[in-house]
Parts: structure tokens; sequence; C-alpha cells
């Protein structure tokens, strides 16, 4: 199974540290952000990836290069200056996905989540990875059925971790160009198509500069304790 990692954002709300520094770059506990995931995925048994960029994009492959030195395989999906939203985002990346179900993480999260469960997985349109509603997004996104359904039509609701697993077809009948996915999944949730589960394990949202430096923090304590 391939991954693709989401590193296109422009990262506003971390401006002035965004400004001449892609948001995926900035660094963590001694290196940029997005190493640290592709790290986690390759000890997972995710060699192919693919990363999405636009703002200052030509940094990040200056930096990831190939790949070759995380003993793992990088393909680009360059989008210009102007993001395409993650639907878009993803839909400009299936030719370097192909047709088989494809795992992707957002490049501003921190997690550790057990990617490795997740390669060998069965889905039909989609499977996300939902979590508690973290203090800055309390009203959550979706909901988790006890049959293992994601549902959008209830007051209980997760939030979208920002990993998930999806299959070309998801997105068949959407036209290239900026496009979002929640209403992809919303559609596919409406005919019970997209499956879910829950990760109660550590995770965060890498999205001001004081999460940043929270981060920062919590790595360096995990490499000396």
């Amino acid at each position: 199974m391939k991954a693709m990692i989401l590193a296109a954002g422009r990262g506003e709300r971390m401006r002035p540290l965004t400004d001449h520094t892609p948001k995926p770059l900035l660094p963590v506990a001694g290196k940029p952000l997005i190493e640290h995931t592709i790290h986690q995925l390759v000890s997972a048994g995710f060699h192919d990836i693919v990363i999405n960029h636009a703002h200052l994009g030509h940094q990040i492959e200056n930096t990831l290069g190939n790949g070759s030195q995380f003993g793992a395989r990088i393909a680009y999906s360059p989008e210009g200056e102007n993001a395409l939203e993650t639907a878009g985002g993803i839909i400009n990346a299936l030719p370097l996905l192909g047709n088989e179900p494809f795992l992707v993480v957002n490049g501003d999260i921190a997690t550790n989540f057990p990617f490795h469960e997740l390669k060998n997985l069965s889905v039909d349109l989609a499977h996300l990875v939902l979590i508690d509603n973290p203090a800055h997004h309390q009203q959550g996104d979706f909901c988790l059925d006890s049959n293992g359904y994601v549902t959008d039509g209830c007051t209980e609701k997760l939030t979208f971790s920002g990993i998930g697993i999806y299959h070309a077809d998801l997105f068949k009948d959407t036209l290239p160009g900026k496009s979002k996915l929640a209403p992809l999944l919303r559609r596919a949730m409406a005919d019970r198509r997209v499956s879910g589960q829950k990760f109660t394990g550590f995770w965060m949202d890498i999205g001001t500069p004081e999460r940043l430096q929270e981060l920062d923090a919590y790595y360096r304590q995990q490499e000396t304790g």
C-alpha cells in the first residue's frame, strides 16, 4: 500500500514562521516535522510515499530528495502556489498513487498511531481514524456507529484525525482542481461505504506556533525519558 503525506497547506496560523519555510519543514526536536511522519511510515512498512506541495514546495523536494536516506521512495505532486485543497490534491496525485487503496496522512499532525495496522486493511471507499475532540475542535466532525461505519447524522461526534485510507473510486466523479474532501466523504457515508476506528493514543494538530513548541518539548522529553 502506498502512502501520501498532505504537505501543501500554506500554514497561515503559523506565520511568520511559514513566510520563508514551508510548514512541513518547521523544526521539531532537531528535524523537520515531516521527517517524523516519514520515519513512522517507513517503520510501519510504507516505503512508497507521495508528497504534495504548494507554498515553497521546492524546499521540501530539496530537503527530502528521493527519500533513500529514510529507506523510502518519495514521489512529488506539485500544485504550484495555489494549493488544491485535500480532495483536489489527492486527485492531482492519483497517477502516482494508482488504483489500489492508499493511506493519506495530514502533514501537520503528530501521533503515535500504529500505522502498520492499516497496511492490509480491506476498505470500501474510505476508512477514517477518529479521535476524541481536542480543545480547539470541540464540535467534532463525524460519528462512529456500533457496526464500525462512520456517519454524519448524530450528536456525539468525534474528530477526524487526518489519517485515512481511500479508494480511487471515492474521487471518480470529481473534476480535477480545487475541491474539499468532506463533501465526498459525507456522500459516501450516506451509502454506508465509509468505515472507521477510534484511536485514543497520542495525537496533536500542529496548527499554531504554541503547539509546535509543545510538540518539540514532548519529543525531547521522549528522547530523554
